[in-house]
């Protein structure tokens, strides 16, 4: 399969180095130096495009993608916002899109992990349940995406939390989302559920940047052939 990185920091390389490992070939790599080779021209030397760049650029580069008609796999976060634009765009022009908060395998088992535990802690209303995330320094986004699908998927179940916020909160519709930046933290997500009685936390830690990288290669393997807007859920069968 013939790869082209749109962001070559250190996600990109991360990704690089997956991608040569799986026996596929990087054919482009677009950072800020060269934007200017972003073209249709040369983007119809890849079969797929991955792109990890940040929130203001992410939504003109996947839109980018699908109209040069090469398919898309996007990971980065704190743009969501327009998502459902460029959902329908691929749909109606015959694209292919992958999008995922996060790309990590184990994320996405963690994922519907907490969907569960917060389905059984529902009617249980002396828990009260808080999330926490930390990640290094460099991160552009707070809360991650990663916190805000956690906490997303936590409200569908729990009723009487309306929405979530990024502090701590007195009032007891808000679900907490708690953000730290520390290097050299690749990313930590937990999940606690806390009463007079007892506690009980679900925690996901990630090492290193290997599991995204692969997890973003392997969305780009399942886009082979493939037309629509596709998650993480969808590339592993979950």
């Amino acid at each position: 399969m013939r790869i082209a990185l749109i962001g070559y920091g250190k996600m990109g390389k991360a990704i690089e180095e997956v991608a040569v490992q799986r026996g596929h070939q990087i054919v482009l790599k677009i950072d800020q130096p060269n934007l200017h080779e972003f073209t249709k021209e040369n983007m119809a030397n890849a079969d797929v495009a991955i792109e990890f760049t940040s929130p203001h650029s992410a939504y003109d580069n996947v839109k980018k993608c699908l109209e040069f008609g090469v398919a898309v796999v996007c990971g980065s976060t704190g743009w969501t916002d327009r998502l459902e634009e460029l959902k329908n765009y691929c749909q109606n022009n015959n694209g292919a899109f992958v999008y995922s908060s996060n790309y990590s395998v184990g994320v996405n088992i963690f994922f519907e992990v907490n969907k569960k535990l917060a389905a059984l802690m529902s009617p249980h209303h002396d828990y009260e349940v808080i999330l926490e995330e930390i990640h290094h320094t460099a991160k552009k986004d707070a809360p991650s995406g990663t916190a805000i699908t956690l906490a997303e998927d936590i409200l569908k179940q729990i009723q009487r939390k309306k929405h979530w916020v990024n502090d701590l909160s007195d009032n007891p519709e808000d679900l907490e989302i708690i953000s730290q930046r520390i290097d050299p933290t690749p990313g930590t997500h937990s999940v606690k559920y806390s009463s007079v009685i007892d506690n009980i936390e679900i925690i996901h830690t990630a090492h290193n940047r290997t599991g995204f990288a692969t997890g973003s290669v392997i969305a780009a393997e399942f886009l082979s052939g493939r037309k629509g807007f596709f998650t993480m859920k969808d590339v592993l069968g979950l």
